[in-house]
């Protein structure tokens, strides 16, 4: 595909990052994402690895400077590492960087894999330390393999950044501990309100936890000082004094972060959302299985960028339901 025109919404907003989910599927059931019996996707929905790899490089083509792949859990896709080995070949031509958000439980077998394809970073998803507590959160007794593949991925030189949801009643008390754990191995750490997409167990409001309360607390026991650090995605950070280490926040509810949007998702199976908080897509699938995938291609994202919304409008109160009916392991975190 030639260079062609680079993608800019109808706000003025350069979309330059791209989050890419390769499947839907994990290997923990988190009780605010997803239900214990969940339904995935049959494979043969779900794009392949060629067609993963195409999509990505067409959107880089448009500009897309920023992939993070992601999932459901994307290490238990198989064909995951030669994807990553694949589009590691773009970095320094078209693409600035290559990372991935996981849950941890397989990083131990593939950390070196992720670091020798040139990924510099990743993202792990970890809401407690306590075994019990996670077990509880997961509905999986993985916690040692997390702590595992979290090792594994500084000893191969990856940078690891440590995502938090911050739950109600749940790891609210553990927040300032995991700070200090994050920082002294070297981490940084991004808590995050709990997002109302899909139908889960029980009310998310019962565990819903607005980050200012938090930053309120955290200021009870630290130092926070405000940083200009960015990494590309709606995180605003600060830095710990006492503990040297940053520290970000991620509020989809409590402060809207859509101004500043340079973000797109496609599905695992080639369904491109506008807006995380939004119905807004175009099937990128059906353009890849076309007889001009190239030039199918390119006219989708120039309509995922006319319909791409100001803004999300997330809610949550109680009996509201989820803001959207599909669950955040199928878009992608």
């Amino acid at each position: 595909m030639s260079c062609s025109k680079p993608l800019v919404d109808a706000f003025n907003r350069r979309v330059t990052y791209l989050r890419l989910s390769v499947t839907d599927r994990c290997d923990l059931r988190c009780t605010y994402c997803m239900p214990e019996r969940m339904e995935f996707l049959p494979k043969k929905d779900v794009l392949s690895l060629e067609e993963l790899h195409k999509l990505a490089l067409g959107m880089i083509d448009r500009g897309i400077s920023k992939i993070r792949l992601t999932g459901g859990e994307p290490l238990v896709r198989r064909d995951m590492v030669d994807l990553i080995a694949a589009l590691g070949r773009k970095l320094g031509d078209g693409l600035d960087e290559l990372t991935l958000t996981t849950n941890g439980t397989r990083l131990a077998e593939f950390a070196g894999q992720i670091a020798a394809a040139g990924v510099k970073r990743i993202n792990v998803s970890l809401d407690t330390l306590d075994a019990g507590l996670f077990r509880e959160l997961s509905r999986r007794d993985k916690l040692g393999a997390v702590l595992q593949g979290i090792a594994a991925a500084k000893d191969a030189g990856l940078k690891v950044k440590i995502n938090t949801v911050a739950l109600k009643g749940l790891n609210e008390a553990e927040i300032p501990f995991l700070v200090e754990w994050a920082h002294a191995q070297g981490h940084d750490m991004t808590l995050i309100e709990v997002m109302p997409l899909g139908e889960v167990e029980g009310d998310r409001v019962d565990h819903y936890l607005p980050l200012p309360a938090v930053r309120d607390v955290l200021e009870q026991r630290f130092t926070l000082e405000d940083s200009d650090h960015r990494t590309g995605g709606p995180s605003r950070y600060v830095r710990v004094a006492e503990t040297g280490g940053l520290l970000g926040f991620i509020t989809p509810l409590t402060s809207n972060f859509c101004a500043s949007c340079n973000r797109v998702r496609v599905t695992a199976t080639g369904e491109l959302y506008a807006c995380l908080g939004g119905a807004e897509k175009v099937d990128l699938r059906a353009a890849l299985r076309s007889d001009d995938p190239d030039g199918n291609l390119s006219a989708a994202l120039d309509e995922a960028m006319r319909i791409k919304p100001e803004r999300h409008h997330f809610r949550i109160g109680a009996g509201e339901g989820p803001a959207q009916p599909r669950h955040m392991s199928m878009t992608g975190g």
